[in-house]
């Protein structure tokens, strides 16, 4: 498929697509017109790709990490990749953290300006 398809299938720019190709997490091929072409398990790629980025993972442990996976979207175990999977983890729960503390204290400025502005 041309990058325009695979940009619609999977909701991603093809400018972004471009950038998964030249970090190295998406494999293309060039037709003799100089078009990208990807292969039908590109679709997957990307999605894989995608909810990686989300996960808070750079493109390097990316880069790492897309041989292990799965048709199915899922993980098998990955060799060298497990400590930095689990440094991640550690640092999305220390976010996670600072996150619920700004929303206690956006809480208790609301409620003290409710109370201070209450007839």
């Amino acid at each position: 498929m041309l990058i325009g398809q695979l940009a619609e299938r999977t909701g991603t720019s093809e400018r972004l697509l471009r950038y998964y190709e030249q970090v190295g997490l998406l494999a293309v091929t060039r037709r003799a017109n100089g078009y990208r072409e990807y292969d039908d398990g590109a679709e997957q790629t990307v999605r894989q790709i995608r909810a990686l980025l989300a996960a808070g993972l750079s493109t390097g442990v990316i880069r790492q990490v897309l041989p292990c996976g799965q048709p199915d979207g899922s993980l098998r175990p990955c060799p060298g990749v497990l400590a930095r999977l689990r440094a991640q983890l550690v640092e999305l729960d220390r976010r996670a953290d600072e996150l619920a503390q700004a929303r206690r204290t956006l809480e208790a400025a609301i409620a003290v300006t409710e109370r201070s502005a209450a007839p």
